[in-house]
């Protein structure tokens, strides 16, 4: 007598079931881990504050040392051009090569040189000139710096030669000029606190994404309990899908926690798209990073090697994906290599809809890319784990 075979409903059933109660499992053995469970914690609430509060991208405050030599009414107006909240004067110095030494000790970030002959220059209407020495040590501030003091003496000049004009009984008005009419978009008061907030953001759902499916694993190999996981009725595609599930639940709940209790009571940061596509295809960019972090598990044998392994995963991940540096400003073949990573794509999915409100209809290149290096990072995962322990 033949035994009733099962029907599909009821084994795709009792296959769902096992993957839901080994995500809880997970999800449990996360919380007992208090380590883990702590850090966790901190990269998506105090990490967020602190990227906020931390230093500013813009020049702020710059000292700046004046060697006046000319003394006239022309270079003090040129001095005190030099305002805050960009420059701050620091003082005068009575040589150059006093001015140079406070340079050269960190005194001071600039050195604002004006020759003798500097108003008289002026007076006869000939080119003059003055020379401002800047500490590029910092490479981002000295940048800046240079930028703003082009751009204040340009100003000074352009009224120098209104003056001229005035005093020949011209008119400066019927002069042809070009107007430059800058409107910002997305971001409109330059508030650096939405770009750092979101990029650390992304930096901390990637180190979470890779890290903690990675530290699943490898706990099950610590203890032992991996082998027992196979005895059991139990495929390999169940034990990996259940962490990676389980995982993907803390990031999302962490993002969460971070964008509505953090980023926007504290900092405003707007949320402009759609928050349930937001949500879903930042699940997306879960799995695909939970299965490169399955395939570092299979690489290491302990918490120490998978630290390792997912260190040497994550920093050229952020470092080179344009989260903090514009991808334009890389070479060529490093551009084209990088679209091989998950965050190259994600970037322009959260800016997206954060900042932009874009839909679907703009960001599905993205979408398909971090889906297919989803799918090729679990089946690659699967395939070792399955080659560990066939």
């Amino acid at each position: 007598m033949k035994r009733p075979a099962t029907d599909f409903p009821s084994l795709a059933r009792i296959w769902l079931q096992q993957i839901a109660v080994l995500s809880l499992k997970e999800i449990r053995q996360l919380l007992r881990d208090r380590a883990l469970f702590i850090y966790t914690v901190y990269i998506f609430t105090a990490n967020i504050i602190i990227a906020a509060g931390g230093a500013s991208n813009e020049l702020r405050d710059s000292p700046v040392r004046v060697h006046d030599a000319d003394r006239s009414v022309a270079s003090r107006d040129l001095i005190y051009s030099f305002q805050p909240p960009r420059f701050r004067l620091a003082g005068e110095v009575d040589s150059a090569a006093e001015a140079l030494r406070l340079l050269d000790r960190g005194e001071a970030r600039m050195i604002l040189d004006i020759p003798p002959d500097f108003a008289e220059s002026l007076r006869r209407q000939r080119p003059a000139h003055v020379q401002a020495l800047i500490d590029t040590s910092q490479a981002n501030t000295g940048y800046l710096a240079s930028s703003y003091a082009a751009r204040i003496v340009a100003r000074f000049s352009e009224a120098q030669v209104q003056r001229n004009i005035i005093r020949a009984g011209g008119d400066p008005r019927n002069l042809p000029t070009i107007r430059n009419e800058v409107r910002v978009w997305y971001n409109p008061d330059l508030n650096d606190k939405w770009f750092n907030t979101i990029s650390e953001l992304l930096t901390m759902v990637t180190v979470a994404c890779i890290l903690l499916p990675a530290a699943a694993m490898i706990r099950e190999k610590e203890r032992g309990t991996l082998e027992q996981l196979l005895v059991s009725p139990l495929t390999p595609l169940q034990i990996m899908l259940s962490k990676l599930l389980s995982m993907m639940l803390v990031m999302l709940c962490g993002t969460t926690v971070a964008i509505f209790g953090i980023m926007q009571p504290l900092y405003h940061v707007p949320f402009v798209g759609s928050v349930p596509l937001f949500f879903l295809l930042a699940a997306l960019y879960a799995f695909t990073n939970a299965g490169l972090g399955l395939v570092a598990a299979t690489f290491a044998r302990n918490s120490a090697q998978v630290g390792l392994v997912v260190l040497l995963m994550v920093m050229p991940i952020v470092m080179l994906s344009g989260t903090w540096t514009p991808m334009e400003s890389m070479p060529a073949w490093l551009r084209s290599l990088m679209y091989l990573s998950p965050l190259r794509h994600f970037i322009e999915v959260a800016y997206g809809i954060l900042l932009r409100g874009a839909g679907i209809g703009l960001l599905w290149e993205s979408v398909a890319a971090m889906a297919a290096i989803g799918i090729a990072l679990f089946a690659l995962g699967l395939a070792r784990f399955r080659r560990q322990f066939a």
